[in-house]
């Protein structure tokens, strides 16, 4: 099972949206898109590390997955709160389709 690499690093030159500010409106710092992608990267590590625990950790519950999924989202919401959108779109299809798989879940 190959794992997603997502380039969401910051496009030097890039005038997207998102490299404004949501609270002023106006560019982020290179401290603010550093921290950014630094917050990226660790929900991207805290995912693959969920996912490979639920995949090969024969002794693992559906229950304990379960929660190891919820706590997953918790803590993504809580590193980005306004990107619940972007988690269900982004990670939620990959962890429901390791849990039906491991589970033979419905």
């Amino acid at each position: 099972m190959g794992s997603m690499d997502l380039n969401w690093e910051p496009q030097s030159g890039s005038s997207s949206p998102d490299t404004l500010s949501s609270e002023e409106g106006k560019p982020q710092s290179p401290e603010e898109l550093q921290e950014e992608s630094r917050k990226i990267r660790r929900l991207q590590m805290v995912v693959n590390m969920v996912t490979q625990v639920i995949a090969q950790d024969p002794n693992l519950g559906v229950e304990e997955a379960s929660e190891m999924v919820a706590d997953t989202r918790r803590l993504a919401l809580g590193m980005f709160p306004d990107k619940e959108l972007a988690f269900n779109l982004i990670f939620c299809p990959r962890l429901q389709r390791l849990m039906r798989e491991r589970y033979r879940m419905q």
